[in-house]
């Protein structure tokens, strides 16, 4: 299942050129995240209530064309892969006005308890896993 977020560029996050600074893709990545996990009734909130964090091991982010100040993007949300342990997120960001790619990029996580032990949600966290599992793109 899939979710998408829109979000309009603000002046702040571009550069002395006029568009998008490069790094900040990764925190429109996190939100759109956020907002998917909390569409999905897993926000963060309810991992931390539980112990549990989140942390992003890998980014991989293809960039293929720049927006800039106002224009909207519509970030396309998908579970690639979940184990348990490890957990793939796949993003597909498109201009809104004009439907072009933006970027296409992934992130890799995995799940820990508070001392940043990993932990497996099928044995710990089965409505976790479960809500995961159901997610995941088919």
């Amino acid at each position: 299942m899939s979710f998408t977020y829109e979000r309009t560029i603000n002046y702040y996050e571009t550069d002395k050129m006029g568009v998008v600074h490069h790094s900040n893709y990764i925190r429109f990545l996190e939100e759109a995240r956020c907002y998917y996990l909390k569409d999905a009734k897993m926000p963060f909130e309810m991992f931390e209530e539980k112990g549990i964090t989140i942390p992003v091991l890998e980014v991989k982010c293809k960039y293929k064309q720049h927006v800039t100040f106002s224009d909207t993007i519509c970030i396309k949300v998908v579970v690639k892969e979940f184990n348990g342990v490890r957990l793939t997120i796949g993003y597909d960001v498109k201009d809104k006005k004009t439907g072009n790619d933006v970027i296409t990029a992934e992130t890799k996580h995995c799940f820990t308890d508070k001392n940043l032990r990993p932990i497996n949600l099928k044995k710990h966290y089965p409505e976790f896993s479960d809500k995961f599992e159901a997610l995941k793109e088919a």
